[in-house]
């Protein structure tokens, strides 16, 4: 099926409604993970509401599985993937460092998928095999760099205290062999993966809702992402994702070493 842009526009939207009123406003922070810390706020549940809406006025017969409500009408050839706000450690935070995801599952494959960071005005989105950005700037197509060497690669991951024990030890690795490396950037810096501002992403423990929007992207403006094994990166888990096929390879082969 083809998802065109202006559904996503509106979905993003609809989430802007409820995500933006409440940025950097005073938050009511649930603790999901007893034992550490996992915020969720008003903001993500509502927005994720407003998302399951019209996807269901729009799809009813489509699946649902979102972060915050669990899954709907599942098994199903499509379905829809929402994470309302990839990031709500940036949101509490006051740091633009967040977006809304929903992504669109076809017999399993990430088909489309959009970020939308509505307080920087941006939108970045894929549909029908192509990748497109609107927002400061001007629309223009996405495209990733063509850089295939580490030593001259910038390095994203939200935190190297998310790898424990020897993975630790193999992602430094691979850190100190790029130019460049950055924390704390959750969607965002897979969305720049794909604008041609950085090179590599790195992460792991992640859940479907925070990567399956983001795959269509990638792959579109011309990248690769997988998991550490090569596999499809639709079920989350350890994720590598590069500008270039060359560079993900010798990613791969380092974590793998």
């Amino acid at each position: 099926m083809t998802v065109t842009p202006e559904f996503l526009r509106r979905l993003a939207k609809a989430a802007a409604g409820e995500t933006l009123p409440r940025f950097r406003q005073p938050h009511d922070i649930i603790n999901k993970l007893a034992g550490g810390f996992d915020p969720v706020t008003e903001g993500d549940r509502e927005a994720e509401r407003a998302i399951r809406a019209l996807i269901d006025g729009e799809f009813p017969d489509h699946g649902i599985l979102g972060e915050e409500f669990g899954s709907h009408n599942l098994p199903n050839r499509h379905c829809w993937v929402i994470d309302p706000i990839d990031g709500t450690r940036a949101f509490i935070s006051g740091l633009p460092l967040w977006g809304t995801l929903v992504g669109l599952l076809e017999d399993g494959d990430a088909v489309a998928g959009m970020m939308s960071q509505p307080f920087t005005g941006e939108l970045f989105y894929a549909t029908s095999g192509s990748a497109h950005y609107e927002g400061p700037g001007g629309p223009r197509v996405l495209k990733t760099r063509d850089t295939t060497e580490l030593a001259d690669a910038t390095l994203c991951t939200t935190t190297p205290s998310l790898f424990l024990d020897d993975a630790r030890m193999r992602y430094d690795r691979v850190e100190a062999a790029v130019r460049l490396a950055r924390y704390g950037t959750d969607c965002y810096a897979y969305s720049m993966l794909a604008a041609g501002q950085v090179d590599l992403v790195v992460e792991t423990g992640l859940q479907p809702y925070d990567i399956v929007a983001l795959i269509p992207i990638i792959e579109a403006a011309g990248g690769v992402i997988t998991t550490l094994d090569g596999g499809a990166a639709e079920d989350g888990g350890f994720i590598v994702a590069a500008a270039t096929a060359k560079l993900h390879a010798t990613a791969i082969e380092m974590l793998n070493d």
